[in-house]
């Protein structure tokens, strides 16, 4: 007989927040792949508007985060939870750096960003091409890695909740 856990929820705020997070890192990501195999402009100028969306959702949830009321922790050993604590706050933290170090790219290669056609983000800065190479460093080669290494950290994390300890862990964010 399998044992009933309960587990109490994030607010629905939090649910959607981290949903329409995960969708907007995917919608960038296939955008920028699409470019990649194009080279049509359309793609790259709607990688770098989803990314900004990216950076301005990620600021509204830490927001969020602050204002929400906690859910019960789930009851794990020490270290798992402080490994868990850490990754979220590195997730936090890049998917804020990331389209920061994104934009800085665009500016300093003297590029503004469009945002969908309802304003631009103008080139603010002395453009600076081994600027913009460095700060396409930092995005392409340090955070995009940490992102991918970050999240399926998270995502096996939540996946062995599930069907590993069977402690409906996941419920939580559905």
């Amino acid at each position: 007989m399998e044992k009933l856990i309960q587990v109490q929820k994030w607010p629905v705020s939090s649910r959607i927040f981290h949903w329409i997070s995960a969708i907007l890192l995917l919608i960038t990501w296939i955008l920028i792949v699409v470019y990649q195999n194009t080279d049509q402009n359309l793609y790259i100028n709607l990688h770098k508007a989803f990314g900004l969306s990216v950076l301005f959702w990620m600021i509204a949830r830490a927001f969020n985060r602050l204002l929400i009321k906690v859910p019960a922790a789930v009851v794990m050993p020490p270290w798992q939870k402080k490994i868990s604590q850490l990754t979220h706050l590195a997730l936090y933290m890049i998917l804020i750096a990331m389209p920061v170090a994104g934009l800085l790219t665009s500016v300093y290669g003297g590029h503004p960003v469009d945002m969908f056609g309802l304003f631009e983000i103008p080139v603010f800065v002395t453009p600076n091409r081994s600027t913009a190479r460095f700060y396409e460093n930092i995005h392409t080669g340090v955070i995009w890695p940490m992102i991918i290494g970050l999240t399926l950290l998270h995502i096996g994390a939540a996946l062995y909740h599930q069907f590993i300890l069977k402690d409906k862990l996941i419920n939580r964010m559905k």
